[in-house]
């Protein structure tokens, strides 16, 4: 039996250029997502800041961040609504009216919840809500919630000092988003933890909500539209977060 040669087809040399110009291309788009746009104080683009990939280049997992949403919101109810019941309030404790020969219904004590100033029943009592969430989990769904942000091109860095003033740190913000528009969505504004100023500009402007970075939290990056950094803001989140 004579054995037939294979004859192999020697690998394009095109097609690996290809494959590795494309490698390029998807590195080149992921480094581009990893940077913000950086605005002066007058609203005006002067350039970009990179983000750090750890926090905003993660996977987004939907769940983990619907979870952390649940944990924090839970987390905040106080619990402290709280009824009395029958045994609880004050009243005399003899039978108000002899059991037969009267006509009416049999009662026990004025303390009963069918009558006023009487006990209630099934009411609401003191409870604890606090769910806990691993430390992990809760880092996961903050960078999830980040990620997505980025993503939509949905993160902004403002590049100076503030002065404290509302209107102006408006109008910065109206111009960078929605110049324009006279409706402002709703903005997280992430600020240094020291940067008294930046508070008082922002904490008194319709639509508009200041937090520290090192207490950012999934449900506030979620509950707003866009996400306004200081610089500050950011090396903050990589002391808490990247430890």
């Amino acid at each position: 039996m004579a054995v037939k040669k294979i004859e192999t087809k020697p690998v394009k040399k095109v097609a690996v250029k290809k494959e590795v110009k494309s490698e390029v291309k998807k590195a080149e788009k992921a480094e581009s997502k990893m940077a913000a746009p950086s605005y002066d104080l007058l609203g005006k683009k002067v350039g970009s800041v990179s983000l750090p990939k750890e926090l905003f280049g993660g996977k987004i997992n939907d769940q983990l961040m619907a979870q952390a949403v649940r944990v924090y919101l839970a987390n905040q109810r106080q619990g402290n609504a709280n009824t009395k019941t029958r045994s609880e309030v004050t009243g005399s404790r003899r039978k108000v009216w002899r059991q037969k020969g009267t006509g009416r219904a049999r009662h026990g004590s004025i303390t009963g919840p069918i009558f006023v100033g009487g006990g209630i029943v099934h009411g609401p009592r003191t409870h604890d809500f606090n769910l806990k969430m691993p430390k992990k989990m809760k880092l996961q769904a903050l960078i999830s919630a980040l990620t997505e942000k980025n993503n939509a091109q949905k993160v902004f860095v403002i590049d100076g000092e503030l002065n404290g003033k509302a209107k102006e740190f408006s109008k910065i913000i109206k111009s960078m988003l929605v110049p324009d528009s006279k409706k402002t969505p709703s903005v997280l504004f992430v600020r240094g933890k020291d940067e008294g100023k930046a508070l008082l500009a922002s904490r008194n402007v319709k639509k508009i909500s200041t937090i520290a970075g090192s207490e950012i939290n999934t449900y506030e990056v979620m509950k707003n539209s866009a996400l306004v950094l200081s610089k500050n803001a950011i090396d903050e989140m990589k002391k808490t977060f990247l430890k």
